[in-house]
């Protein structure tokens, strides 16, 4: 498996990154882990003519607290985030998934900007991202836009990432005070990706009354969603063994379920609907 011919450039900042997309007269993608890109080209599904490295942009790395999120930047890797104090005591949620991706070697190298703008099926950051209401920040041509992440995961390897453009950070929102989360996954034995990954964050008041809930969930089908139909059931009820199991069969309800060689689309719905159960219940023991 080889690639194509291509040109390889490094950028310095990310005003250069945008120069030289623009000054390319073929197709340019942008370098940072690779661990996306470059299989891709060597299956020659993508075939870009210039590689331009943004690994070296010193700006678009580190974790920052604002007083509502955690700011991560784009080129921040898998095991930067799941080794940092800082977001495993603020958001954990984040913490255990990044710990989860791939293997050592794709967590050493791999980015969290590089997973959303890949936006593959099975990738565990995007039902995170949603649970968190995170928002994408990208450096285009023409200024700084801020794209929610419901509105920039648009399909399978499909994102509102603007052309000519660099995602800079990711900016996880902080969740209301007292809340519980966690990640479940049953990962694919061979690749480590999601068959199904479910990201839930629950807080309850001094009753035991959910006040707020999300629910992301991926490798279930063509693009992460949140699932509504569990928040609604969810919201406003005491939490019991119960109402988690009400709420859990409706995990598959607002996504597009697809099915495979290996997962077909009716063990896929079960999977969102037990690991959704098992989520509940581990964010919530009763």
């Amino acid at each position: 498996m080889i690639p194509t011919s291509f040109e390889y450039e490094q950028a310095e900042t990310v005003a250069q990154a945008i120069s030289k997309l623009l000054e390319s007269s073929g197709e340019a993608k942008l370098l940072a882990g690779g661990h996306s890109l470059l299989p891709m080209m060597k299956l020659r599904l993508s075939s870009p003519e210039k590689l331009i490295d943004i690994s070296g942009i010193k700006e678009l790395h580190g974790i920052v607290r604002d007083p509502d999120a955690l700011v991560v930047g784009a080129l921040t890797t898998h095991a930067e985030v799941a080794s940092s104090r800082m977001v495993r005591d603020t958001l954990p949620l984040l913490a255990d998934a990044a710990g989860k991706i791939g293997d050592l070697q794709v967590r050493n190298r791999g980015t969290v900007g590089g997973n959303l703008a890949h936006a593959d099926m099975a990738s565990d950051l995007p039902a995170v991202a949603l649970a968190l209401d995170a928002e994408i920040t990208v450096e285009t041509p023409h200024g700084t836009e801020v794209i929610p992440v419901d509105e920039f995961l648009l399909g399978p390897l499909i994102t509102a990432l603007p052309e000519n453009s660099v995602l800079k950070n990711v900016r996880f929102k902080i969740p209301q005070k007292g809340f519980n989360s966690v990640y479940e996954k049953i990962s694919h034995p061979a690749s480590g990706y999601a068959v199904v990954g479910i990201a839930a964050v629950i807080a309850c008041d001094d009753n035991n009354v959910v006040t707020q809930a999300a629910i992301g969930v991926t490798g279930a089908g063509d693009v992460a969603y949140r699932a509504k139909a569990v928040e609604e059931a969810l919201l406003g009820k005491v939490f019991t063994e119960d109402v988690i199991r009400h709420a859990s069969e409706l995990a598959a309800d607002d996504g597009v379920i697809a099915g495979d060689l290996y997962a077909s689309e009716n063990y896929r719905r079960q999977l969102c609907k037990v690991h959704t159960a098992r989520a509940l219940r581990r964010v919530a023991p009763l």
